[in-house]
């Protein structure tokens, strides 16, 4: 008999909510009063650093494990006790998890077989789900006789067969090498395409998958959600500390302010320099840090307008194939500077004059 999760027809969109989930190992909580709201057809990155409760979060979801406290819905039905075979769900480890001893066929199969799902049905999923994956032609094969890349699209194939509500991908890509990731997470992009009503939640440690892929990022710190956002919005105007260092590694001013922000604009000194800077929702006097990503800011020139100037002293240069890297020592604060080739470049101990539009910074809480 099917599991009432799968009667409901092949990707239905679902969304996921986790309502103050809590789980611990023993006595260490790792999941601290974790609420998040994923959409019906959904992509939302889990990123974070080790240990910070981003596989836990899905392992909640695949019912893997059970909180200590709190819901976890799925179409806003309350799954925390439905057993994962019951949840509808497709999901991804980064090992493959592949049965050695049978063909690719039947690995994809081997969920609708385990669920009671009619030979047609098993054959007609199969053949539909390798060629969305572009494996439809190494029908015959062993996992032992296929790439890295070819395995994980096997992986793909095998957990969308069973019409998911929800795709789960745990690190699908970490065990590739960078040019088989690069050319997979296109092939993921491509294949929420095809499948717009798909929910997908993505745990990663690389942060351009994360950028690329997702509509929203929610980024955890110690079991505990740190921000979450449109992935665009939180690259490029990080509301705290955490996500603007962990998030693209941004270059951090401690400044004072000396007046209310006027509007979304805010007026700061960072030791003897005036800047002008985008506000958000950091209001009042006092210190704060001014938050601008390496690429934003731009060397002193001929024709370089540079609305906030900054004088330094460079450290260090490092050569990084489209670019260079400058590390300048400005008042006390190291500064990460990224230079395009083509750009004459400033040698170490040489002075140099910098800055940055208004419109590329934001200010932060300290903490």
């Amino acid at each position: 008999m099917r599991p009432a999760a799968y009667a409901q027809g092949p990707h239905v969109g679902q969304g996921v909510d986790f309502e103050s989930v809590t789980l611990s190992y023993r006595e260490t909580v790792v999941l601290d009063r974790f609420s998040l709201r994923v959409g019906a057809g959904e992509v939302v990155a889990l990123i974070g650093p080790s240990g910070s409760g981003k596989s836990t979060a899905l392992k909640a979801v695949a019912g893997f494990l059970r909180p200590v406290s709190g819901r976890v819905c799925i179409g806003g039905v309350d799954v925390t006790d439905v057993p994962p075979y019951a949840r509808g769900l497709g999901m991804v480890v980064q090992n493959y998890a592949l049965f050695p001893h049978m063909k690719i066929e039947d690995n994809v199969a081997f969920g609708l077989r385990a669920r009671g799902a009619s030979r047609d049905l098993v054959a007609k999923q199969v053949q539909e789900c390798l060629k969305l994956t572009g494996m439809e032609t190494y029908v015959g094969r062993y996992p032992r006789q296929l790439s890295g890349g070819q395995q994980q699209r096997v992986a793909i194939a095998r957990a969308l067969a069973v019409q998911p509500r929800v795709l789960l991908l745990d690190e699908p890509l970490s065990a590739l090498d960078a040019q088989i990731r690069r050319s997979m997470v296109e092939e993921i992009a491509q294949l929420h395409r095809s499948l717009p009503d798909m929910t997908i939640l993505y745990v990663t440690h690389d942060q351009s998958e994360a950028l690329t892929l997702a509509d929203r990022i929610a980024i955890l710190k110690d079991g505990k959600l740190c921000s979450v956002g449109q992935s665009q919005a939180l690259y490029q105007r990080p509301p705290n500390r955490f996500t603007a260092e962990f998030l693209g590694n941004a270059n951090l001013l401690p400044v004072q302010s000396l007046e209310a922000p006027q509007g979304d604009w805010a007026s700061v000194i960072f030791h003897d320099a005036s800047l002008r800077v985008y506000a958000g929702d950091t209001a009042g006097k006092g210190n704060a840090l001014v938050c601008v990503r390496p690429h934003a800011l731009r060397l002193s020139g001929e024709g370089v307008d540079l609305p906030n100037r900054l004088h330094g002293t460079v450290q260090s240069v490092f050569w990084q194939g489209d670019q260079q890297l400058l590390r300048v020592d400005c008042r006390g604060t190291s500064v990460r500077i990224t230079v395009p080739l083509h750009h004459q470049v400033p040698v170490p101990g040489e002075e140099i004059v910098f800055g940055f539009d208004s419109e590329d910074a934001n200010l932060v809480p300290l903490t």
